[in-house]
């Protein structure tokens, strides 16, 4: 079946469903039914298909027939935990969101008044006037200090602006911009404010202004305690739910009887109730540490402001604007956490209307006789009796196991099913919790924790298999979609709020280690480009003043007299005596040969005889 809202069958089922309702006499709200149809639709015991778009005219009369029934069984618990589910996605914000929320109702409804004063061109003294007490509107409405109808706080009022603001100004204010105008009317309602509070402090004013601090460190500690009591309530009903639902685990005969009760129905409308409570709880506890934290504050500038003051008959406005300016900041937050203790307030008195059933279906009587032979442990005992168990990480050779002291946020880990026991949930349908000093089971990305040891052992065997048991269980029962946070497996069915802040809420776990490492420095060489731009201005510019050189020209100019006047320096090296060696002379001596021959000119024989005669003398000889 196709679920989009915007879908024409879709909405004809829906106004066809809330039409059968109000013929009942019971009256539902839009949401609530278009929850009801995707809850409908995803049970598999009602055989539809999710993917198919409805055709048959049979199938679309038995969704109505089907969302109707369950619409108008008052006396199941299940329809109480689907509404509150509804009523805290539809009417729930935290800080942040109702304070902006408030912010931009107070800007519309002064949206009129602040136009009139900046669009007005007032010419005569008349009209300034008449701008002027406008103006001393706006610091009524701006201000929320007393009633606007009361002539003291009127009078007030326009004293304090004409103290900072006189009227002989209105000629420099309407001379401003729209955007100037309405800053400075913002400005001067803040100065009024702080002169107004000081007043007050003083005692020449103010009786009309409502001792916030006093109202505040009052009334948090009250709703704090009734949102702990009706906790605790809630807690107990829990644990006795649980108590009877595990003693039927075991005795099918017992099992049959209690069945007719919807003693799990019960149980989880109880744990979404405390889970609601809790945020609520948390809620209050900040807006006490704020209001803690701003009374310090505002005691301290107050104090430097009568400092400042004292009984002086001038003071330099650079000195006391900035404090009456912080005065009425402060005075604002405690003007923020009076609207969020109210909130906080009638959400809790609202979701009080849910769990009314519980009293209704199970009187005190009928559990106390139920109960009789039972043990009943609170979510405290569970754990403190498994604490000294742990998981055997050696057992495991697929499986990673996370521990306190092996991973650095384990106590900020986002824990599968609203940290309730993973096994617990998907066979015996129950809402233990979990305990995380056994050890958390990261499958998937995602973790998980275990009510005992032995359900850690049997889920992490096959954890798919009984992640698809509590899939189908959620199928089943529509509002444990939202108690066990399966936002990721049921997106379209998920409700808002909680849509939005999945992506916030995921955090990895960190696995801690010993490890060391070492790198070299500047291992390679430094690349930066300093001529590179990135602006594209910066790069234009210099293109402009590129094209400009190019069509500029230098001159130079020499004559017969000037060529000779420039001075004009040389630096030249001194000479210096410097040394060298060289090779030495030598000589030796060698035999001079001296050879005559004989006989050469001939003689009177006819054959001429030549001797030849060595005469050299030996080299000692010479």
């Amino acid at each position: 079946m196709a679920c989009d809202p915007t879908d024409g069958s879709l909405k004809k089922i829906i106004r066809e469903i809330g039409q059968e309702c109000a013929a009942q006499g019971q009256t539902v709200s839009e949401s609530l039914v278009v929850f009801m149809v995707k809850a409908v639709v995803l049970d598999l015991r009602n055989d539809f298909n999710m993917d198919q778009i409805l055709t048959k005219k049979e199938d679309v009369q038995n969704i109505i027939q089907l969302c109707v029934t369950r619409l108008l069984d008052t006396t199941n618990p299940a329809l109480s935990t689907i509404k509150m589910q509804v009523y805290f996605d539809m009417n729930y914000a935290n800080r942040v969101e109702l304070l902006s929320e408030q912010y931009h109702v107070l800007e519309r409804r002064l949206a009129p008044l602040v136009r009139e004063i900046t669009d007005s061109r007032p010419r005569v003294r008349e009209e300034m006037q008449n701008i002027y007490c406008k103006i001393v509107s706006y610091m009524l409405l701006r201000c929320g200090l007393g009633s606007p109808l009361d002539i003291r706080v009127v009078r007030e009022v326009t004293a304090a602006l004409q103290s900072v603001f006189p009227q002989r100004e209105m000629i420099t204010f309407i001379s401003l911009s729209k955007q100037n105008k309405e800053q400075q009317l913002k400005n001067l309602a803040m100065l009024v404010t702080g002169i107004r509070l000081y007043h007050r402090e003083r005692g020449k004013g103010g009786s009309s202004i409502d001792d916030l601090p006093a109202i505040l460190n009052e009334a948090i500690p009250s709703a704090t305690q009734a949102v702990n009591e009706c906790l605790n309530t809630c807690l107990t009903r829990a644990y006795r739910y649980t108590a009877l639902l595990e003693s039927v685990q075991e005795d099918q005969p017992r099992y049959a009887q209690l069945r007719s009760f919807k003693f799990r129905e019960a149980l989880f409308n109880v744990r979404q109730y405390e889970a609601f409570l809790c945020v609520l709880l948390s809620d209050a506890v900040t807006s006490a540490e704020e209001v803690a934290k701003v009374n310090v504050q505002f005691a301290a500038t107050m104090e430097q402001l009568k400092n400042t003051v004292q009984s002086k008959v001038s003071v330099d406005t650079n000195e006391v604007f900035p404090l009456f300016v912080a005065l009425a900041d402060l005075w604002t937050s405690f003007q923020d956490e009076v609207l969020l203790l109210n909130f906080l307030t009638n959400m809790t008195n609202n979701l009080q209307q849910f769990s009314e059933i519980q009293s209704q279906l199970f009187p005190e009587e009928l559990l106390t006789s139920l109960l009789e032979g039972v043990t009943v442990k609170t979510d405290e005992e569970r754990i403190k009796e498994t604490m000294g168990t742990r998981v055997n990480v050696s057992d495991f050779k697929h499986q990673e196991w996370l521990f306190p002291e092996t991973t650095h946020n384990f106590d900020h880990l986002l824990i599968q099913y609203h940290s309730f026991c993973a096994y617990a949930i998907g066979v015996k349908g129950l809402t233990l919790p979990g305990n995380p000093a056994i050890g958390i089971l990261k499958h998937k990305q995602r973790c998980y924790v275990f009510s005992s040891k032995e359900a850690a052992y049997i889920f992490a065997q096959d954890p798919d298999k009984y992640i698809q048991l509590i899939m189908d269980k959620a199928k089943e029962h529509a509002e444990l979609i939202q108690l066990l946070e399966l936002r990721h497996q049921f997106e379209y069915l998920a409700p808002c709020a909680q849509a939005r802040n999945a992506d916030k809420r995921f955090m990895n776990p960190t696995t801690k280690r010993d490890s060391n490492t070492q790198t070299d420095t500047h291992i390679l060489p430094p690349t930066i480009v300093t001529s590179y731009e990135w602006n594209e201005w910066e790069l234009r510019r210099k293109a402009i003043k590129l094209v400009n050189l190019r069509r500029k020209l230098t001159h130079a100019l020499q004559t017969d007299l000037s060529h000779m006047r420039r001075e004009n320096a040389t630096q030249v090296y001194l000479p210096k005596d410097v040394g060298t060696q060289t090779k030495r002379d030598n000589s030796s001596n060698v035999p001079r040969p001296q050879t005559f021959l004989e006989g050469l000119r001939g003689a009177s024989s006819p054959t001429t005889h030549v001797v030849k005669v060595d005469l050299t003398r030996a080299v000692d000889e010479t």
